[in-house]
């Protein structure tokens, strides 16, 4: 992940609802969250989180998938992974490969 990518995903969990449906889709694991059940959940009003969602998703920290029609939202594993190594890379003397157990185990796919 370079720089800009990274302030791009900070600049979108800077924000205390986007914040909070990142927390609630990464609790949620692999079954995600219909975009509905987000609104409901956070009671947030469906076009003001459509617009969140869509933040975080260009962020790269979400991952949608459509069902019918509705859309299921899921926390990108990899996109946390990216931003984790981020700010990880000049960790361990230089070599962030040591770090990588660490990283792996912090944002596990579970």
């Amino acid at each position: 992940m370079d720089k800009n990518h990274a302030l791009d995903a900070f600049a979108a969990l800077s924000q205390a609802t986007r914040l909070d449906v990142f927390r609630l889709l990464i609790n949620a694991g692999d079954a995600g969250l219909p975009a509905g059940d987000i609104s409901h959940t956070l009671g947030v009003r469906q076009n003001t989180m459509s617009t969140n969602l869509s933040v975080l998703a260009r962020a790269g920290l979400i991952r949608s998938e459509r069902e019918g029609r509705s859309i299921r939202y899921f926390a990108n594993m990899d996109g946390m992974r990216g931003l984790l190594a981020f700010l990880m890379e000049d960790c361990c003397g230089g070599h962030p490969e040591m770090c990588q157990p660490f990283l792996n185990e912090l944002a596990c796919p579970c």
